[in-house]
């Protein structure tokens, strides 16, 4: 009989035993599958479930290039870079997309996006009451003024020295807005491109130039015979405008969020700026 216990009693601890063991190695994958969903929280993906996207597992952004630095040359080049397409490619790897950009005209751009042409917009939009209402918009990535750009050695200073001049800008632009509503030139002439506006100055065309600082200062580095006569504080912010009500504008937020929590934001200011995102941008208002 006190055999009989015996083995009994060795039978009921190895079965003990084997299922400590059973339950460590449950432990063991429950703490495994923590570990991983936890590496998946941290890796910065966004969910974009309920984003509208014109095809699964793709970004189709529209922009329009030229417009260094924001856009270096053009998508149809193969030679396509710049602030906004390698801030967009950021933003897409958080969201899981593969981005493609196609160009289109500035003057349409907006409708283009809010009618599901395009997902996105990326194309140093400024952020206006009037656009806020055919998109919506991003949060803010880039703080922008405008500036006047003139011949070089030209008598034209300021803003104040355009009354009866012919002043040149992007269509649809800021720019235009500001030359039409806010200085004395005698005529305001619309060009498709930034670009085109500021070789109408070189050629003598028009008088003056209003376009984005940025832009301006790039052209006057690299064409020559142009200038900036003035800097336009203008208090404007750049955004990526989506198709109205489109939850992919809340991921967008989301990106651009861990991109500056990341150190990313500040590495392509520092690479195309030399300077660090301001406040405008990193604690928007």
């Amino acid at each position: 009989m006190q055999r009989k216990t015996r083995i009994w009693s060795l039978l009921v601890l190895a079965i003990g035993l084997i299922a400590a063991f059973a339950v460590a190695g449950c432990g063991s994958d429950d703490s495994t599958s923590g570990s991983s969903d936890s590496t998946e929280a941290s890796s910065g993906t966004i969910d974009i479930s309920n984003a509208k996207l014109i095809q699964e597992g793709q970004l189709l952004v529209g922009t329009d290039a030229p417009y260094p630095p924001f856009e270096i040359g053009t998508p149809e080049s193969g030679d396509f870079s710049g602030f906004d397409k390698d801030l967009m490619d950021a933003i897409a790897e958080k969201l899981g997309l593969e981005p493609t950009y196609q160009n289109s005209s500035f003057d349409t751009i907006f409708r283009d996006v809010a009618s599901g042409q395009f997902d996105v917009v990326a194309a140093a939009a400024t952020i206006t009451p009037d656009r806020e209402k055919v998109v919506d918009f991003s949060r803010p990535y880039y703080e922008a003024q405008q500036a006047l750009v003139v011949p070089e050695g030209s008598d034209i200073t300021s803003t104040a020295d355009l009354g009866g001049m012919i002043v040149g800008a992007q269509q649809g632009t800021t720019g235009q807005t500001l030359a039409e509503d806010e200085t004395d030139a005698g005529e305001v002439r619309g060009f498709g491109k930034g670009a085109d506006a500021l070789a109408a100055v070189t050629t003598e065309q028009v008088d003056a130039a209003i376009v984005d600082q940025p832009f301006a200062a790039d052209a006057v580095e690299k064409q020559g015979g142009i200038e900036i006569a003035e800097e336009i504080s203008t208090d404007e912010v750049y955004g990526f405008p989506t198709a109205p009500g489109n939850p992919l504008n809340d991921a967008i937020d989301e990106a651009i969020g861990q991109l500056i929590d990341d150190g990313t934001m500040n590495e392509l200011y520092q690479e195309y700026f030399s300077t660090d995102a301001p406040e405008s941008v990193t604690n928007p208002k």
